[in-house]
């Protein structure tokens, strides 16, 4: 716990969650959630929420070739990226295998900022270094320089806060007097607010139609917080902890490295569902070689899938296998969320089995020594045939909002 960093807003969490609520999570200690999960959830489908992501990784990338470094560092080409515009992508390594999935931000023509998960931060900057120092696909004679934007001593740092939800864009009218209803999804604009300068970019990650991540100094992100909550209130806006945050994704069908991308069964893009960001048109990018391989082979995939929830119910858990209608284990579950009376699972399954509409099961695997003792398996393969505890259906991939 010593090792254990708290976030520029970990005193505001501290205050309105109380101590207990607070967990570490990806090094940092962040909030669970305020009130509850189920109201968070709510709040941010029908009016909105407002999310600490400042933990996230940041990082600055420019110079007169910083396109060229980033559009072979990551699978989306950057070179068709305009200042105000950022696109989704994802860093590989030599092998293709999934370093992080990122954003990329161009802010001017020379100046890039590449947002990424906090867990993987400093395997990301390593990874940066390892291709600058090796020389891996990269021209030593490019001139750019990398710069982490979490350090408040810098002028232009910069941190993220998350405002999701339908009533986010009234909310922040009325702060910024900007039409930031306007944004196109990965689009972002610069407005001031006396003598703070915040992005407001359309991304997020729960799904809502309205999305805005809010880049602020780390030095102005306890201001922004509080004037958000303040402001908001009239709007129905609260603060959102880490159960929302996962709930929110799962039943939007949104990935998490570790659970839906790489992990343990080395999930691919290709298979989590977003083959258009790896553009393997692109004449180079580090790992194209080995994804190439891996778009086309693989018989499994993410797929989104719908069962029986609320009081009484069992919870799905990670791994839990995900029969067919036989009753064959097909794949595993990789995520799952309890909303009001049902349960949103992501499991990797059988593509054949991919289809909207298909009848599935779970088989709950032994959670302790009375389930083993009960005859219940610890672990379960692909083509075992077994008796299906709770039924339910496979949903669209992406559920819209």
């Amino acid at each position: 716990m010593a090792d254990v960093k708290k976030t520029v807003l970990f005193n505001r969490h501290a205050a309105l969650a109380g101590k207990n609520q607070l967990v570490p999570f990806a090094g940092w200690m962040m909030p669970l959630w305020y009130k509850s999960i189920s109201t968070e959830h709510h709040a941010v489908r029908n009016t909105a929420g407002l999310f600490d992501c400042s933990h996230m990784a940041v990082l600055k990338i420019a110079g007169k070739n910083a396109v060229d470094f980033l559009n072979i560092l990551t699978t989306n080409d950057v070179t068709r990226l305009k200042p105000e515009k950022a696109q989704y992508s994802y860093i590989l390594n030599s092998t293709g295998d999934v370093i992080d999935d990122c954003i990329v931000y161009c802010i001017t023509e020379n100046n890039f900022m590449l947002v990424a998960n906090a867990a993987n931060e400093q395997k990301v900057k390593d990874w940066i270094q390892t291709v600058r120092s090796e020389n891996i696909q990269f021209d030593s004679a490019w001139q750019f320089e990398v710069t982490d934007l979490k350090d408040d001593s810098l002028p232009d740092a910069r941190v993220d806060i998350a405002l999701q939800g339908p009533a986010a864009a009234k909310c922040l009218m009325e702060i910024f007097d900007a039409d930031v209803d306007d944004i196109r999804p990965l689009n972002f604009i610069t407005v001031k607010k006396d003598h703070i300068d915040v992005i407001v970019s359309a991304t997020g990650y729960t799904g809502a139609k309205l999305s805005f991540e809010l880049f602020v100094h780390p030095l102005h992100a306890m201001l922004l917080w509080d004037t958000i909550l303040e402001k908001g209130k009239q709007f129905g806006v609260v603060p959102c902890g880490l159960g929302a945050r996962d709930s929110l994704r799962i039943e939007a069908g949104l990935p998490l490295y570790g659970h839906e991308l790489a992990g343990k069964f080395d999930i691919s893009p290709f298979q989590a569902g977003y083959a258009w960001a790896v553009k393997l048109q692109k004449e180079n990018f580090i790992g194209k070689k080995a994804v190439n391989e891996k778009s086309v082979d693989f018989d499994k995939e993410v797929a989104r899938l719908q069962f029986a929830g609320g009081k009484g119910v069992r919870p799905i858990r990670q791994f839990d296998g995900i029969l067919n209608s036989d009753n064959c284990c097909i794949g595993y579950c990789l995520s799952c969320a309890g909303i009001d009376d049902k349960q949103i699972a992501l499991a990797l399954i059988k593509k054949e089995y991919n289809v909207p509409g298909k009848l599935a099961g779970v088989y709950y695997l032994a959670r302790n020594q009375s389930h083993l003792t009960q005859g219940r398996k610890e672990k379960i393969n692909i083509g075992d045939m077994v008796d299906a505890d709770i039924d339910g259906k496979v949903i669209e991939r992406f559920e819209k909002f």
